[in-house]
């Protein structure tokens, strides 16, 4: 959200301020039509439709459709999902699986869960600027390859993958590797169509978009099998069993549906924060830029060598501003990507996560930005 009071929060990678049109339909589903979309009354009736309605919204946005639609509790479900099920049902044509190593954790530890049951984990490692190249991805494809995970946006640093070029090398390489992408940092901010887009499996988080937290979908293209994690009852076809979150399910249909409207306005917006940040940032002594210039304008991760970024994160908190120092599910430990990336354990260990919305101003970055490099002065002046 923009500034409020003396509050700047620009940590919007890791959470969004839910919608409030989104904060009223959970309301009033809560509330009202809190029917269970499975009994076989009026009630549970229009709480189906509205799930159905909501499937529709969430497939419009990925340009899918609807039936290939499966809502989860969030992305780590969705990965996870993807992932270990994926490759427990191609177990019978291989044992391989290829990963890009700037994944999420929620598909990094679904991927080492399945190498303790013998499959073998193959992790390409990303170039300087954060991302995967096609040619490496098809070098790591053979035919006993079952799976094959690479995410559209990286979430420490914005870096974006050129998803159909890397998932057509793969599928040259292999057409019967499934093909996993994690899109929590692109859904809703970057055009996305699944019709033409060759992956077989896709994640989204509701509260990465300004639905709330909790709440999240995996597109499975239409031929594809996974086996589920979860055993129950029949909802979304034995799949992922037990009675749907309708509430939270409601407002992500709407949040995509409102994204999908506003994708072009909000990237522009977002355009615009992120160059006023790096010009700024720029001009502070030692601030070195590790997102790559072309990454995804949402996102922005810096570093002041010499300065560690939990020291300076309660610096800018104590301005009232609220940034990350990466992953907010690493929970402060040292960042895998810029590691594997090739930065100094220096710059590692100093990095910040800028992250925009459409509601932060100018003046939001502007602040942001002058508050480090007086953190920076303050904190360095302290060290003598």
């Amino acid at each position: 959200m923009a500034a409020e009071g003396n509050t700047i929060y620009l940590d919007n990678a890791a959470t969004t301020r839910c919608d409030p049109e989104a904060a009223q339909l959970v309301m009033q589903m809560l509330t009202r039509e809190y029917g269970n979309p499975s009994s076989l009354h009026a009630m549970g009736f229009r709480a189906e439709q509205q799930v159905e309605r909501a499937r529709a919204q969430v497939a419009g946005l990925l340009k899918s459709d609807p039936k290939e639609i499966l809502f989860t509790s969030g992305a780590t479900e969705s990965n996870n999902l993807a992932v270990i099920g994926g490759a427990r049902a191609m177990r019978r044509r291989g044992s391989r699986i290829a990963v890009f190593a700037a994944e999420h954790a929620s598909v990094l530890e679904a991927a080492r869960h399945l190498e303790a049951e013998g499959f073998e984990v193959c992790l390409l490692p990303p170039g300087p600027d954060g991302r995967l190249s096609p040619a490496q991805a098809a070098e790591a494809v053979d035919e006993k390859t079952v799976l094959f995970c690479c995410m559209l946006v990286n979430n420490e640093t914005g870096a974006v993958n050129d998803i159909a070029a890397i998932a057509a090398a793969v599928k040259a390489k292999n057409p019967r590797t499934l093909f996993h992408c994690d899109a929590v940092q692109g859904a809703g901010k970057l055009p996305l169509s699944l019709k033409k887009l060759p992956v077989d499996t896709l994640s989204l988080s509701g509260h990465k978009l300004y639905a709330p937290k909790g709440v999240g979908a995996l597109f499975i293209r239409s031929r594809v099998r996974l086996l589920p994690l979860l055993y129950g009852g029949a909802q979304q076809g034995g799949l992922r069993p037990g009675t749907e979150n309708t509430a939270h399910i409601a407002a992500l249909g709407l949040a995509c549906e409102r994204a999908g409207m506003k994708m072009q306005e909000r990237f522009e917006k977002a355009q615009q924060l992120c160059r006023i940040f790096r010009e700024k940032i720029l001009q502070v002594e030692g601030a070195c830029i590790n997102s790559p210039t072309d990454a995804s304008p949402y996102i922005v991760n810096v570093s002041i060598p010499g300065l560690r970024s939990e020291t300076l994160l309660h610096f800018l908190e104590s301005r009232g501003i609220f940034v990350s120092s990466g992953s907010a599910c690493k929970k402060g430990a040292r960042s895998h990507v810029l590691s594997a990336m090739g930065l100094s354990p220096e710059r590692v260990d100093s990095a910040l996560r800028i992250s925009f919305c459409p509601d932060n101003m100018p003046q939001d970055v502007e602040k942001a930005a002058a508050c480090i490099a007086e953190g920076a002065a303050t904190l360095a002046r302290a060290r003598r």
